[in-house]
């Protein structure tokens, strides 16, 4: 079979660990899949959060678009810093530090009687999450080899991540329904609170579990210089993220708002509003295999942008709304299926162990924070000049196939061997 054009190999020195799987990847997938929550639960609440803190009716574009993009402008931030204040700490407890606190942010949100105060959480739930986010692959740098980094990263960003949104959206949608939008709160960050950071703290390993690591032909705590991350390749890498980040919460945001638009049953839309998400986890399987059979990473990530994009982009030449519903979850379903998986173990195969920390920070803060902010921006805005999402959704397909075509250009550029 074909192998990858660019190849990597596994690192000379890598340290064992009982159960290496289950205590981090499968650790962090759990922790993922609940901070996933607890970013997309106020998708879930927004109608009625609106109506209790007075911002309903012709307030409710602008305060919504404010309060749901709020959590991206401290992630934005604390990935960018978090990544290099924390990169000569372990990582174990940063993450035991910032699961503290945005599951505490969580939980203050259920008390929240003002859009001030909801803002001002929302940002502290970012913050915590941002600085979070490097730490997971801090610890797959060191307890994974190469070979094993699709594996991992998919276990710990991709599932994590996706069955929360499958899962989320049809499970909180009618618990929010039943109880109302505080106690959803107060239980997601309770949870957070008194299973999370237990496990955390008593199952993921301490040091060597960070990027102090030693790897072939590289010394552990290397300079963190532009050419550490790849030079004018990583601003390419960056940028593709960036549009990723554009398409999946300019879809993540609004997709509860967007289904009941269709017109369809009411009982039914937390399960459509999930629906994108698992015909993602789906697509994930034959994808993985393909990417494990064939070794071509890049290749497949690319096509995750072109090709998701392009059916984004056909949602704002139909009025069918079974259509247009089809094309969100086919777009969005292959694109994540695509590229999220791939993307993070190029990026972290790539990198060298030092610099892990610093650059999936940067990469996450800008493409996931920065591309956030903008798609919720832009969404919002034309949804207030269109009353309709349809447009929206189509600008962020065709920002996505440049994106696609800026990833293509990255892995051309990419050297031969590490």
């Amino acid at each position: 079979m074909p192998s990858d054009p660019h190849p990597t190999h596994a690192p000379a020195l890598t340290p064992t660990l009982p159960h290496k799987w289950l205590r981090i990847s499968g650790l962090l997938l759990v922790g993922l899949f609940v901070a996933y929550l607890d970013r997309s639960n106020l998708s879930v609440g927004i109608k009625n959060i609106s109506t209790d803190l007075g911002f309903s009716g012709e307030k409710f574009a602008g305060t919504s678009s404010l309060a749901l993009t709020a959590f991206l402008v401290g992630y934005l931030i604390a990935n960018f810093l978090g990544g290099f204040l924390t990169a000569r700490i372990d990582a174990k407890w940063i993450l035991l530090a910032t699961v503290a606190g945005y599951s505490l942010c969580t939980v203050l949100i259920g008390f929240a009687d003002s859009v001030g105060v909801l803002v001002a959480l929302r940002v502290g739930v970012g913050i915590f999450e941002g600085i979070y986010w490097p730490q997971q692959f801090r610890m797959a740098k060191a307890w994974f080899d190469d070979r094993e980094m699709s594996r991992a990263s998919a276990m710990i960003q991709y599932y994590g991540q996706y069955l929360a949104l499958a899962l989320g959206f049809f499970v909180l949608t009618p618990v929010e329904a039943s109880f109302g939008w505080r106690p959803m709160f107060w239980v997601l960050g309770a949870i957070g609170l008194v299973v999370i950071l237990p496990l955390y703290a008593r199952f993921l390993p301490t040091a060597p579990g960070t990027t102090t690591v030693s790897t072939a032909g590289q010394k552990s705590g290397g300079r963190l210089t532009f050419a550490a991350f790849g030079g004018w390749r990583f601003v390419l890498l960056v940028f593709s993220y960036f549009t990723n980040g554009m398409l999946f919460w300019g879809i993540t945001l609004f997709i509860p708002l967007i289904v009941p638009t269709f017109g369809f049953a009411t009982s039914i839309n937390g399960l459509l509003a999930a629906a994108p998400y698992l015909v993602s986890l789906v697509l994930t399987v034959p994808m993985m295999l393909l990417a494990d059979r064939t070794g071509r990473r890049g290749p497949i990530a690319v096509s995750g942008l072109v090709v998701g994009g392009v059916l984004l982009a056909g949602v704002a030449f139909t009025t069918n709304p079974v259509l247009q519903f089809a094309l969100i979850c086919l777009g969005l379903g292959y694109f994540t299926a695509a590229y999220t998986p791939n993307i993070w173990a190029i990026a972290v195969t790539d990198l060298p162990a030092h610099a892990v920390g610093p650059a999936t920070g940067i990469i996450n803060g800008f493409g996931a924070g920065g591309g956030g902010i903008v798609a919720g921006a832009l969404v919002g805005a034309l949804l207030a000049a269109t009353g309709t999402y349809a447009l929206g959704l189509s600008v962020l397909g065709l920002v996505a196939i440049i994106g696609g075509l800026a990833l293509l250009l990255y892995t051309r550029m990419r050297p031969a061997a590490h």
